[in-house]
Formats: structure tokens, sequence, C-alpha cells
């Protein structure tokens, strides 16, 4: 049995609010352009073409991961609040709504 500290919990929680902040975002989207489902800490887009981007969190590294074609990024939650990637990419937000534009072929905030 392992035991969860503090940080875990808040990461988790943290975390959780992020993705559920993401799927009520997405689910504005037309069925047509793009689907999100949310299930066990996994943010599934699913486009039509049959190709996703998946958002999950990894508590082991209390990171958010994006994956999306043969790309990846790292985001670590900020004293701030912000999720910024960890190789300087940028914020979660941002990196999300640049892989939107790109497969939706229109401009994307979120």
């Amino acid at each position: 049995m392992s035991m969860s500290t503090g940080a875990d919990h808040d990461f988790q929680r943290h975390a959780e609010e992020c993705l559920t902040k993401l799927v009520i975002a997405l689910d504005a989207f037309d069925p047509d352009e793009l689907e999100a489902d949310l299930a066990g800490g996994v943010l599934k887009i699913a486009f039509p073409d049959g190709r996703n981007c998946i958002i999950n969190r990894q508590s082991a590294a209390s990171q958010i991961w994006v994956a999306e074609g043969a790309s990846a990024w790292h985001f670590m939650r900020q004293p701030s609040g912000e999720w910024l990637d960890t190789k300087g990419k940028g914020s979660l937000t941002a990196v999300l709504c640049e892989v939107l534009t790109r497969r939706l072929g229109k401009t994307v905030t979120l």
C-alpha cells in the first residue's frame, strides 16, 4: 500500500482541474471537427481522420503529457498555476491551440 503525500494530492487535484477545463472548452467544438473524451486522467481528442491527440497526467513525474502525431510535450505546474513545457515550448494552452489550429486549419483559441 502506498502513502499519498500532500504534493501528490495537490498534483492530482490541479491536473484534474486542468483536464476538466480543457474538456469543457473542447466540448464547444463541432463534433465534425473533433470529439473530446476525459476518463481516468486521460483526455483523448479524436479527429475525423482517425488521428488523436492524447493529454494525460503522469503522476510519477508530476507532469501533464501531450502527444500528437510524432510530437510530445511535458508540462509542469508553475507556482503561478500555469502549466509550462519543460523544454520551453510554452504553456499547455498555447501548445494545444497550436495543435488544434494546425489540425483544424483555422485559428483556435481556448
